[in-house]
């Protein structure tokens, strides 16, 4: 049963081993985003599984269907690119000008060779620069997919990485790009402090008044700061469908999805009713659900004047107490400055220190003693009538509904302004992020193919570069200490599993000595002849003695017989429990015994003698 219950705790704790260690596993397959596996069929891969890093045979990447817009930056140029030269307003004049520097470079960090991409330079400057799409986009039957990468080299303290597709017009002109030129979408990256968004903004126009209103997209229910600090390129994606939905996703995972009618701040559509301004209030609306009682009266043994604290009648001044020790006493250091006029200053007195004399680790106080206070059981304070349910309560007053006169439904808010431009306007604190790789299309298999063509070469070297995966345990440890106790127990279970199961056990080393004493001494042929001769001398003497006594004889042969009638039961019961466990050890005796050579073993019985 011991063993069984030994074995029960052993597989116990095996299984919390593994269950652990899933833990464990789990959480750290946790901290890293989900992500699709991007198109397999590229044929510009080489891999050197045997060198220390991935190489790759980049190639620009080209669009595979129709698009609106495609640029990687690959050739070193600006061509279409237009830099603003406005200014931005109500802004302090050293700092409105938008003249923020733009380079075209490859990645600091995991470089694929041959690619480039646009990087912002300058730190608290504004940037602006635009770009004309190749055809403008319409707003009707097809999605609108908008894709690009960033790469914050840096990390970033507070700047943006998002974009603005341009509302298109006659008069837009992109060297007046700044932050109030119209635009249909805002998408992208943007932080602050600790304040990291990922922008999804769209302007509505009131079919009615003509005037446009920002709609923001709910914030995505993920934690967005590892894209801002692990200094990786990232895919940001945006999809509008024609049935008023939006995906937003980052490295091709969706982080946050909806309905542009239900999922934005403010919503499309207005209340169809509203309060009506012009109401109010009427003077004998009661709101007050309970009134102190009228009838009540104040009880005759209420005492207003009782004090809430009264000094305490059981306190006795303690017996070191010093009366006639001032708390504070002028500092006998101190001196007059030599610059006092008494004339001008009054006169002069040395700044007050305590007294060394009532120091509490020598004495209970100094001064004037006074009683302690304590609360006043009596205190009851002012008397005030109770309060009762109002009969005459009315309710909160609100302003009644009316119908809304700016009230309309777009039941389609797909169908936006279209737009003929992209632009990037930011302000940032941060340098060297890192642009590349826009694409303005409606197939999300051509978005799918660029991405694998850019973005995924990017991926591969930066996963083959990454550190192994003990660093990456620390590095996890780091942002959560608690792991740190994940990871000991993690190493201490194994080793706690070996040592219980293959120490030795002290019971089986108990139980093998208990079995080596059941077995009887071998004699020699010689011991065994002498035992037989004086087991044949017992009885003569025995007739002797019965022979000295025949009156006792019938008490000595009743007492004889019956002590051997015990011996015997006693030696059939012991014959019986021994039998199972010792009947071989029992033959072998035997046989040992009528070989006459070499030692026997022997099974003593003794006979019960009268005296």
């Amino acid at each position: 049963m011991a063993q069984v219950t030994s074995m029960q705790f052993q597989w116990d704790w095996l299984c919390f081993s593994v269950l652990l260690f899933s833990a464990v596993n789990a959480e750290y397959q946790g901290s890293e985003v989900e992500v699709e596996d991007f198109d397999k069929n590229s044929e510009d891969t080489n891999v050197d599984k045997g060198g220390s890093s991935l190489e790759v045979t980049y190639k620009t990447p080209k669009p595979t269907g129709e698009v609106h817009f495609t640029e990687t930056f690959d050739d070193g140029m600006l061509s279409g690119w237009v830099l603003s030269q406005t200014k931005k307003e109500d802004t302090d004049e050293d700092i409105a000008k938008y003249d923020g520097r733009w380079e075209i470079e490859p990645l600091k960090e995991n470089m694929v060779p041959g690619d480039r991409g646009l990087v912002l330079k300058s730190v608290a400057k504004h940037h602006a620069i635009s770009a004309m799409l190749t055809q403008p986009f319409i707003f009707d039957s097809k999605p609108l997919i908008i894709q690009y990468e960033v790469n914050f080299q840096d990390g970033i303290d507070c700047g943006g990485a998002y974009v603005k597709l341009l509302s298109k017009s006659d008069d837009l002109n992109l060297e007046y790009f700044y932050d109030r030129t119209p635009y249909t979408i805002m998408f992208g990256p943007d932080k602050c402090g600790e304040d990291y968004k990922l922008h999804f903004i769209f302007r509505h126009k009131h079919p009615k008044t003509g005037e446009c209103e920002e709609k923001h997209a709910k914030r995505p229910d993920v934690d967005l700061k590892k894209f801002y600090t692990d200094k990786k390129t990232h895919l940001y994606t945006l999809m509008l469908k024609p049935d008023n939905t939006f995906e937003v996703s980052i490295d091709q995972t969706v982080v946050g999805k909806g309905s542009l009618l239900e999922d934005v701040v403010p919503p499309v559509n207005p209340p169809k009713e509203i309060e009506d301004p012009n109401d109010k209030k009427p003077e004998d609306w009661d709101e007050r659900a309970k009134i102190p009682d009228s009838n009540s009266v104040k009880p005759d043994d209420w005492n207003e004047d009782e004090p809430p604290n009264i000094e305490d009648p059981d306190a006795v001044k303690p017996e070191d107490w010093l009366d006639d020790e001032p708390e504070y006493i002028p500092d006998p250091s101190a001196k007059k400055p030599e610059d006092w006029d008494e004339e001008m200053d009054g006169e002069w007195e040395a700044p007050q220190i305590s007294n060394p004399k009532c120091d509490k680790s020598s004495v209970s106080g100094c001064g004037e003693w006074v009683r302690p206070l304590i609360n006043n059981p009596n205190y009851k304070g002012k008397w005030k009538p109770p309060l009762i349910d109002n009969p005459n309560y009315q309710g909160i007053w609100s302003p009644q509904k009316i119908p809304n006169p700016d009230y309309f439904e777009d039941p389609h808010p797909f169908q936006m302004t279209p737009v003929s431009a992209i632009g990037l306007e930011l302000w940032s604190m941060t340098s060297d992020i890192y642009f590349d790789n826009f694409i303005i299309c409606s197939d999300k298999e051509i978005a799918d193919r660029w991405a694998a063509e850019g973005w995924g070469l990017k991926k591969l070297v930066a996963s083959a570069n990454e550190p192994g995966m003990f660093s990456q345990l620390i590095t996890a440890a780091e942002e959560r200490p608690w792991l740190w106790i994940l990871y000991i127990l993690t190493l201490a279970i194994p080793i706690g599993l070996g040592v219980l199961f293959c120490w030795p056990s002290k019971k089986v080393d108990e139980e093998l000595e208990y079995k080596k004493t059941d077995v009887a001494k071998p004699i020699t042929k010689g011991e065994l002849e002498q035992e037989i001769q004086g087991q044949d001398e017992e009885p003569e003497e025995l007739n002797d003695n019965a022979g000295d006594g025949e009156d006792e004889g019938g008490e000595d042969e009743d007492s004889e017989e019956e002590n051997e009638t015990a011996q015997g039961s006693r030696e059939e019961e012991g014959s019986k429990s021994n039998k199972s466990g010792s009947e071989d050890e029992m033959k072998e005796a035997d046989e040992s015994t009528g070989s006459g050579d070499g030692p026997a073993k022997s099974v003593r019985k003794r006979r019960v003698r009268k005296d």
